[in-house]
Order: C-alpha cells, then structure tokens, then sequence
C-alpha cells in the first residue's frame, strides 16, 4: 500500500456535495486514423487492459484509516472491473460544441465513487465534426497536472500503429487489502508521527506562512515575519507584498453544477506576440485571460478598480519523481491586469508582476503546501481543511484569490490513441467556493487548448470568454 501525502489527503478534505475534488480532459480523436475508421468502447478497453501494468493509479482504490487516525493509504483493488470505469454514449444530432461542453459539464459535475478507483472515462459519438470525443475524470487526490500528463503519455503513441508494451506476469499486490482492526492499528502505530512531522516541517513552514492557506489566519503575517526575522530567511523581516482580491459573483459559494466551454488559439500567434513584444508564452495566456476576464465583467458591470488576484499552480516535481504520481506543487499569487485597458499596456504588467512572482517562489521550500498541512493532526484534518479553505476563500467577505490560471506546456508533434489521432487535448479543471472559475491552458501540436470551467449559476454565459479570447489575442499582434 501506499499512503497519500496531506497536500493528496487535502484534495479529498475539500470535497463537498456541492464541489468535487476530480480534474478531467477531453481529447478530440480522429478516427480515420484507425485500421476500421472507427473507434469502439472495445477498443478503449483493450489499450487500458494492455498497459495497466503501466499506469498503477488505475487500479489503486482509497482505503481509509478508522477514525482519520492517519492519512489514507493507496490499495490495489483487487476486484478491479474495467468495464465499470470505461463507458459510452452518443450525443444528440447535430452534437455540435455546446452539446458536447453540456455533456462534459453534466459529467464532470458529479463524485467519484470512493469504493472503486477515481477514475472513469467516457467515449462520446455523433460529434458535428464527425471525430469522437474522450472524456477521462480521475482525482486530483491521484495526480496534479505534470503526473495527469504522465498517465496520457502511456495511453497515447507516436504513431496509429501503437507499441509494444512489455507484459509482466503479475501486477499489483493480487492480495486483499488490510481490514479494519490491521489498518486502525496501523493508524494507532502512526501516532508518534504527527509531531515528529510538524517539528520537521516548522523551519521551512513557519517562515512562509503568508505563501500558504494559512495566510488568512489571524497573525500569520506578524508569525512569518518573526520567524524570517529569527532565522535571516529572505533577508528581512518587512511584510511581504499582500494582493487584496476584489469580489466578483463568481467569488461565492458554488452551486453542485458546472458550466464548460472549449475552444482553440493558434500556437504561431502566440509566440508571434512573444517575441515581439520581448515576453514569455505564459506572460501572454496569463494577459489574453485577463483580457476576456475585463470584457466579462465590463458587461455584467461589475469591473473592479483594482486588479483580479489569480491563483498559478506550478509544478515543483524533480526528474527524480517522475513517476511517483500524487501532487507536487506550489500555488502562486499574482495580479490579472483587468483594471487596466490598453492591451500592450497589459501584458508588459503582467510580465514585470510574473517575473517577481517567479523570482519571489523561487525562495520557497518546494514541499511547502505539505508541509504546512503537517499541522494539523489526520484525526481533523478533514474539518480543519475545509475551514482553512473557507477562510482563504472568503475572509472579511474579500476572497484570496479570483480564479485560477494554469498554462501547461504539451507535445508539438501529433499522438494517437488506439490509432486515433489527437486533434485536441482540452483541460477540464476544479472550481471551488470563492473561485468559481477556473481557465486551463494546454499546449499541442501547434494550438493552445483552452478549457474554461465555471459555476452554472454563477457564470451561465461562460462560452462568451472564448471568442473574448481570441479578441484579446488579436489586440496584440504585431
């Protein structure tokens, strides 16, 4: 078995009736690629059943410690039922885009269910464009952005042909997992842990308290600051630069429904405006959301003075654990420009404030969010977790963060999966109470695929950011 770490354990504390804990992709497939021009839920299965021995998380079921006395632990599921996992359906005619974003919208808006693998993966038929759809869902819990694209890489090939794929004897433990009496005293023989774990994490923790969700807590700005003071960490013990995020209606608590729109940017004119105004790729996804985020809230009249906070995931994972799936990241704060409305004006913002935000994460402990969450006994920390989160959500009636922006570098050469090609990748991502929208760019084969996820209550008309997207894009072109 395998234990899941907090920052894991945390992704599954937060889960609510009303918002989940699970990302999800949706992959455009050509089918024409394959020997019978067709892509079958047979198919699909046979790949997953061929490379299981090469994706372990597939197959890991959640097994809990009685009374939270520790964290859970990973366990192979011994009664594994792959056709429970991989299903089909097929949307209506004509199943255009806002159908098929209806669709991933209506699945994705729904739990895992914790007795089995989290993980599920549909096949959907009868798109406009005549190629199916593959939506996969799998828990954050599981894996964070870097190691999701690890477990793509083993399902897609290089070419339509596939691989060879070696086949072991065995997988797995092929033993039942520990019952209830054997894992509560495995959570009672893990008692002495719990402080030796914070006592580790306290150097590291403490004096960054205002990087973490922690920060809303009162005093963690006065603690971190005598604690850098204390060990001459960062060089000063001046209050760090606080970001104050105005409130939009899309900064409340969330319904349990979800709204998605998808759509495509061309890779080119992405780097055309990189290089000529002298900025990075991220610089520009990060100043085009802002963009179409300042068009949104100019029609609901609602645009802030000030700017939007967004919240960056960025992966801190080494070469060394590539491989060992779960989450390893850092959360970033930076300003969204929004406040401010001439393009070009806007992006050289965005990336002076990203080039401080980078230099000022550099400093920081890469297990920092782990060991942060070390604090807090398993026995609450499922409570403990969701208040925190409350309060950095919603503190004063002011959130921590607007929404979130992650920008994922991918593959510029074309994949295949079960000898379809990919013609897009679209990121399916989390929203929570007080981010109530989330935009996720990912790069492939020459285009940037934008999947954009809101609250259905909140931001019924989320597809207008598409095309305010494009719009944004277009003002900078040199």
């Amino acid at each position: 078995m395998r234990q899941l770490t907090s920052l894991d354990a945390q992704f599954l504390a937060l889960e609510t009736p009303r918002q989940s804990g699970h990302v999800a992709g949706l992959a455009i497939l050509d089918t024409s690629t394959t020997p019978t021009g067709e892509l079958t839920l047979a198919d699909i299965q046979a790949l997953i059943a061929e490379r299981l021995p090469l994706l372990p998380p597939l197959r890991w079921r959640l097994q809990e410690v009685p009374l939270g006395l520790d964290y859970p632990y990973w366990a192979d599921d011994i009664d594994f039922d792959l056709e429970f996992h991989v299903r089909e359906l097929a949307l209506p005619a004509p199943g255009n885009d806002e159908q098929l974003a209806e669709q991933v919208a209506r699945i994705t808006s729904r739990p895992l269910d914790r007795a089995k693998p989290l993980w599920e993966l549909y096949l959907i038929y009868r798109l406009e464009s005549g190629h199916t759809a593959m939506l996969t869902k799998i828990h954050h819990a599981l894996i964070d952005g870097m190691s999701g694209a690890e477990i793509m890489g083993l399902l897609l090939d290089l070419a339509p042909e596939g691989r060879d794929v070696p086949t072991p004897d065995r997988w797995g433990d092929n033993e039942p997992p520990p019952g209830e009496l054997a894992m509560f005293t495995r959570g009672l023989l893990g008692l002495p842990r719990y402080p030796l774990r914070a006592l580790r994490s306290l150097p590291a923790a403490v004096p960054n308290l205002e990087e973490t969700p922690f920060s809303t807590l009162p005093g963690a700005g006065t603690v971190g600051r005598i604690a850098r003071a204390v060990s001459g960490r960062n060089g000063s013990s001046a209050p760090r630069e606080k970001m104050a995020a105005p409130k939009t209606s899309f900064n409340g608590r969330v319904s349990a429904h979800r709204r998605f729109a998808f759509g495509q940017l061309p890779l080119d004119d992405v780097k055309a405006v990189k290089n000529f105004h002298g900025v990075t790729v991220n610089d520009v996804v990060v100043t085009i959301c802002a963009g179409a985020v300042r068009r949104w809230l100019i029609e609901h009249g609602e645009l802030p003075a000030e700017p939007l906070v967004a919240q960056i995931p960025v992966s801190v994972r080494t070469d060394e654990q590539v491989g060992t799936y779960g989450n390893r990241i850092m959360l970033m704060r930076a300003p969204l420009f929004t406040d401010e409305p001439e393009p070009v004006r806007r992006l050289q913002r965005t990336h002076d404030a990203l080039d401080g935000m980078k230099e000022r994460h550099r400093a920081l402990p890469a297990s920092l969010l782990q060991d942060a969450n070390h604090f807090i006994p398993p026995a609450v920390f499922s409570r403990a977790a969701r208040v925190t989160f409350r309060l950095a959500t919603s503190q004063a009636g002011r959130p921590t963060w607007n929404l979130v922006i992650s920008n994922v570098p991918g593959p510029q050469f074309p994949l295949y999966c079960a000898g379809a090609r990919l013609v897009a990748n679209y990121p399916v991502s989390v929203i929570t109470d007080g981010m109530g929208l989330n935009m996720t760019v990912m790069s492939y084969c020459g285009s940037l695929d934008i999947g954009i996820v809101a609250d259905r209550e909140q931001m019924p008309d989320v597809g207008d950011l598409i095309g305010w997207l494009r719009e944004s894009l277009a003002e900078l072109m040199p």
